[in-house]
């Protein structure tokens, strides 16, 4: 089965990023191509693009593309590794932009057997690359309670994390937890608190899936490496779908724009603290048209930022 993928504010995106036709790009989420396809419409034959993915799926998409197009190149693996990327290729310091589109995409999102999603009856997989690392049921069925509450509670941001944790440790003494649809009864009973319009086991799956993917450590290493790879006028633009990724891009930007951590009281100068991004606009979000035609741009939040060092 195919499952098509809507790029999020793909317009602003692209527009912002792609300043020299002839420049290296690197789209570090692939996905389905959305962006990437964009990209190199605003690129002349000399310009490069270098797709990232560590979704096997999306790489395989990605290979042919790169058969109908020269000038794609495709790497498997996580965008954490952009920076040794870079060097294997021999464009550190040289690329003119980076994307990221952080997140789960549609597909995997639409297809049941990855088991990401709670409203489909799947085996719970939720890995990014599902050929390595463990499943969301071994995590499940070993973690220990105040590990799961941590998980819930940092990454889901989710009030009853203690509650929930303790209904999973009590369900899988019963049976042993492998579908999404039987992880998500389990938190849907626990949760006293149901918010509207939003599944009561959201914030869970999110948690789960942060977690065993180590998507906010991936993002951390990957942003300094981004700026690493970027030449001098060179820009990151990021897109984020919830607060924890967008809380991180916003305040690596703030750190970068004001530079070295001198003590307060030290008399150095703004070029001395060596600053090596500027923001580029405000924060863009998706207009109420796109939100009408794809829901899941409504948390949606794009940061752009200029090499300048």
């Amino acid at each position: 089965m195919v499952f098509s993928h809507q790029s999020v504010l793909l317009q602003q995106a692209v527009d912002a990023l792609v300043t020299d036709r002839d420049g290296i790009y690197i789209d570090g989420t692939f996905g389905r191509g959305g962006h990437s396809r964009e990209i190199l419409k605003h690129l002349n034959d000399a310009g490069t693009l270098l797709v990232v993915d560590k979704d096997p799926e999306a790489i395989s998409v990605a290979e042919q593309l790169e058969q109908q197009d020269p000038r794609v190149n495709v790497a498997h693996c996580s965008f954490a590794e952009i920076a040794d990327l870079a060097g294997t290729k021999g464009v550190a310091g040289a690329v003119s932009g980076v994307l990221l589109d952080l997140g789960v995409s549609s597909p995997q999102l639409d297809d049941a057997e990855r088991g990401f999603s709670f409203s489909k009856d799947g085996p719970l997989d939720m890995r990014m690359n599902n050929a390595e690392g463990i499943t969301a049921a071994q995590w499940v069925a070993e973690t220990a309670e105040a590990e799961m509450v941590r998980v819930f509670f940092e990454y889901g941001e989710e009030r009853y994390s203690r509650r929930i944790a303790r209904a999973i440790i009590a369900a899988r003494k019963e049976s042993t937890i492998t579908s999404t649809l039987q992880l998500a009864e389990i938190v849907k009973q626990a949760h006293p608190a149901w918010e509207k319009h939003k599944h009561p086991a959201t914030r869970v799956f999110q948690a789960i899936r942060i977690h065993i993917n180590h998507e906010l450590s991936d993002l951390e290493q990957a942003l300094t490496g981004i700026v690493d790879v970027l030449k001098t006028g060179g820009r990151m633009v990021i897109i984020s779908f919830h607060s924890l990724e967008d809380r991180l891009v916003k305040q690596f930007i703030q750190r970068e724009e004001r530079g070295d951590d001198f003590p307060p009281d030290m008399p150095v100068t703004q070029a001395q603290l060596n600053p090596r991004l500027k923001r580029v606009g405000k924060p863009v979000k998706a207009d109420s048209t796109e939100v009408d035609g794809n829901v899941r741009s409504r948390s949606a939040v794009l940061r752009i930022a200029e090499k300048i060092a």
